[in-house]
């Protein structure tokens, strides 16, 4: 590592045996920090750095922005840092530095990707089963449930019949953290759900409270639910894999789609953070500007 500080040098080749004969790391994994760490220290010098103890929290910002400059991927950031994390704490451990200053220091968080939503096309077309079998009847009540109330899938699984009344159209629900919310469902939703109760009694075993039950008379798992829905998805010949996520999202984006109403999606959903809601609902720019033309007083005004 010619053309270096050898105060920083020096350190560098001491965690390298470190990583070697003491936590003999796999030579990929070694290779990479070097790559990863000769990298840091080459930038840290062009900066003015030449010893160790000169880095604090500030030098580490630098270092991510810089990467975030160059193009790295946060994934590719993220391992980096991780590396300089790993070093630190080694320098540490042998009291070169006081503190990690890379500890506070993290890669901008990766962007989820969406999942693309079903149309409103494509969800008639999943759900037009008219089977009188308990168990087609029982898997369209879920999904008519699902996407009618926008439901998490553990929510799903997890409705009780006391939780539901068909005479006010809604159910009550467990979300994340244990929050509990009540959920309106209507129309196509409330009418299968009325179809599922009056059958529910072939399958389900005497006392189980679960609204929905596998063919075993016990409620119904995470598992089988995506199972059937993928069967169904296929089954009824549409063209992207069913999943009870994509439901949830469809919901959520032709609910989005119809009202504008960020804060109540934002409720039905059970998020906590507007944001969330902002992420999981997208509208395509399209949509956006034909609002726009047709609801903003000033965008109106070129035809007098």
């Amino acid at each position: 590592m010619s053309g270096l500080p050898a105060s920083l040098e020096k350190s560098l080749n001491r965690f390298y045996e470190y990583i070697r004969s003491e936590r003999e790391l796999s030579l990929h994994t070694q290779h990479n920090y070097k790559r990863q760490l000769t990298t840091m220290t080459e930038q840290l010098v062009v900066l003015g750095v030449t010893e160790w103890q000169q880095v604090d929290a500030g030098w580490v910002r630098q270092l991510a922005s810089k990467g975030m400059r160059d193009g790295l991927k946060a994934s590719s950031l993220s391992m980096r840092l991780s590396a300089l994390r790993s070093f630190f704490d080694y320098l540490v451990q042998i009291k070169v530095l006081a503190a990690n200053p890379a500890k506070g220091v993290s890669a901008p968080r990766k962007a989820r990707p969406l999942p693309k939503n079903l149309d409103v096309d494509e969800m008639d077309q999943l759900l037009n089963v008219d089977e009188d079998d308990p168990l087609a009847i029982r898997d369209r009540a879920l999904m008519e449930l699902m996407y009618g109330a926008g439901l998490r899938l553990a929510e799903i699984v997890g409705v009780n019949v006391r939780d539901i009344s068909l005479s006010k159209g809604d159910l009550r629900v467990i979300g994340k953290g244990d929050k509990e919310r009540v959920v309106p469902f209507a129309g196509l939703a409330r009418e299968w759900v009325a179809k599922w109760l009056k059958v529910r009694g072939q399958l389900a075993g005497e006392g189980e409270p679960a609204l929905f039950v596998s063919k075993l008379g016990t409620r119904i798992s995470t598992r089988n639910v995506q199972k059937r829905m993928a069967e169904w998805g296929q089954k009824q010949s549409v063209s992207s894999h069913i999943s009870p996520h994509k439901l949830r999202h469809s919901f959520a984006t032709h609910m989005l789609e119809s009202s504008g109403d960020l804060r109540a999606v934002q409720e039905l959903l059970g998020h906590a953070n507007l944001s969330t809601t902002q992420i999981y609902t997208h509208l395509d720019f399209q949509h956006l500007a034909k609002v726009y033309d047709e609801s903003h007083p000033r965008a109106k005004r070129g035809n007098k």
